[in-house]
């Protein structure tokens, strides 16, 4: 019998595979089929990319003649999955499983980034001592610190301000550590003092700055060990109960405060909802928030 050709991807002589199962090749094409399907590529780009005709990936997807492992190495690689999940059927795998995996699948790199972070978030062991740390994060004005201390007082928790705790570790107010060492360095101070009180506290409530969201490693971190709820109201609640607590620290020298703060809230919002949970205080007294945050956490800490 004459020796197949070495650099023919698809073979005569070589079912070695084929053997496997009598359906093997059927079932290794329609995966092959599927997952580029799912995946919105061409069969021309699989083969450029595997380095095999056209008509050899034709053939293989409709289940006919033998196929090489190192080829199938090759259109694995094109398809961005393992050799190891191209062989595996799906059939093998739970209805459920399948639908979870066609589902992250089809996002975009970024929203798999904060999905697989949510789910990690979830079910981690460390899921109870995080729930045991309740984070307020959001805009000053929204009501974090109200809210905060109402809950803590209920829930027999201390409650802690992380801008405080800044002001305690660094002995300078937070005007001035602006002043000295710029946003970077309030950032790194801020990331400091947020793992300081995450070692100090296993439980408790807490109030953190909204800008902790604009940096990712800082923010990570809250979200990983505090059960984390956004506290949210329309731009004109912020400026006004700000006005009222007598603190313009933000506006200082702004003639367009009001555009500032739609700006800002506009750019952290896709931030803001990372967080576990969005509690919305705008046209709310303290009370009916306060009664609408105690409701959501119950049912959430049943699931």
């Amino acid at each position: 019998m004459p020796s197949a050709n070495p650099n023919s991807p698809i073979t005569a002589s070589d079912d070695i595979l084929a053997e496997l199962e009598p359906n093997f090749l059927q079932s290794l094409g329609k995966r092959v089929r599927n997952l580029r399907d799912r995946r919105a590529i061409t069969r021309k780009v699989v083969a450029t990319d595997a380095k095999v005709s056209e008509r050899h990936l034709a053939q293989l997807e409709a289940g006919e003649g033998n196929v090489s492992i190192v080829l199938l190495g090759r259109i694995a690689g094109a398809l961005n999955v393992s050799l190891a999940e191209l062989l595996t059927p799906e059939a093998h795998q739970s209805p459920e499983k399948q639908v979870i995996q066609r589902f992250l699948e089809r996002l975009p790199p970024a929203r798999l980034e904060n999905v697989i972070a949510r789910l990690t978030r979830e079910f981690s062991k460390e899921e109870e001592t995080r729930r045991s740390r309740i984070a307020l994060i959001g805009l000053r004005g929204a009501g974090k610190s109200t809210l905060g201390a109402k809950l803590a007082h209920q829930m027999n928790a201390p409650f802690i301000e992380l801008d405080r705790e800044i002001e305690k570790d660094t002995g300078i107010p937070l005007a001035e550590i602006f002043s000295l060492y710029g946003q970077p360095g309030y950032r790194a101070i801020e990331r400091r003092t947020l793992e300081r009180v995450m070692g100090d506290y296993d439980r408790a409530i807490f109030s953190i700055g909204g800008g902790v969201v604009s940096e990712k490693e800082t923010y990570d971190y809250l979200l990983s060990h505090c059960y984390t709820i956004w506290i949210k109201a329309q731009p004109e609640e912020h400026m006004s109960r700000v006005i009222a607590q007598g603190d313009f620290r933000a506006m200082a020298g702004s003639d367009r405060a009001m555009e500032d703060l739609r700006r800002i809230l506009e750019a952290r919002e896709p931030l803001y909802r990372n967080a576990d949970m969005v509690l919305d205080t705008s046209g709310a007294a303290v009370e009916e928030s306060f009664s609408k945050l105690k409701a959501a956490l119950e049912m959430n800490f049943q699931r």
